[in-house]
């Protein structure tokens, strides 16, 4: 008897690749190097944070009106007339109980900070016959007085340039 021829084709052998030895070290170097360009247009382009006063509003009962974030560099018209008065204002639509407030290029000094939830959208700070708020706010540094609203310089604080962050939550 013979034995049976056994074809293989040509796909049933295999190539095998010539080994190169890399030392560790250089291993090492290499992957390294990846890493590092990799990484070098996030560094590139990372930017510092953001300078500038930026508030996030917090315990807003509901989305009727708007907020009002109202920053004042003097007295005058502080908080009740805002949108006369302040030096830079932002009103803004509420959304989820949450609002937020970001003033950018502001020069370093003194402010004080209005925050008010303007229900009826009439531009200013109701408050009843004995000056006492009848619509939600917050004051920067929370800043109470006993009647009314408080003062400019117990509102105050010392803006230097650079990113503060503030969070603050409304007083109904």
């Amino acid at each position: 008897m013979s034995e049976p021829t056994i074809r293989k084709s040509a796909a049933a052998f295999t190539v095998k690749r010539p080994q190169i030895r890399v030392p560790r070290g250089v291993r090492c170097t290499a992957w390294f190097a990846v890493v590092m360009f990799a990484t070098l247009p996030v560094l590139a382009f990372a930017q510092p944070p953001c300078p500038g006063i930026h508030v996030k509003i917090l315990n807003i009962r509901n989305s009727t009106g708007t907020i009002a974030c109202a920053l004042f560099e003097s007295p005058d018209g502080f908080p009740n007339e805002f949108l006369h008065f302040a030096t830079n204002i932002m009103i803004i639509k509420i959304r989820k109980s949450q609002a937020r407030c970001d003033f950018e290029d502001i020069r370093p000094g003194t402010y004080a900070m209005a925050v008010i939830h303007d229900e009826n959208m009439n531009g200013k700070l109701d408050s009843n016959w004995m000056g006492i708020p009848t619509e939600a706010t917050v004051f920067s540094n929370d800043a109470t007085a006993l009647l009314g609203t408080p003062s400019f310089s117990t509102a105050s604080f010392l803006y230097d340039g650079r990113k503060i962050d503030l969070t603050m939550s409304l007083n109904y």
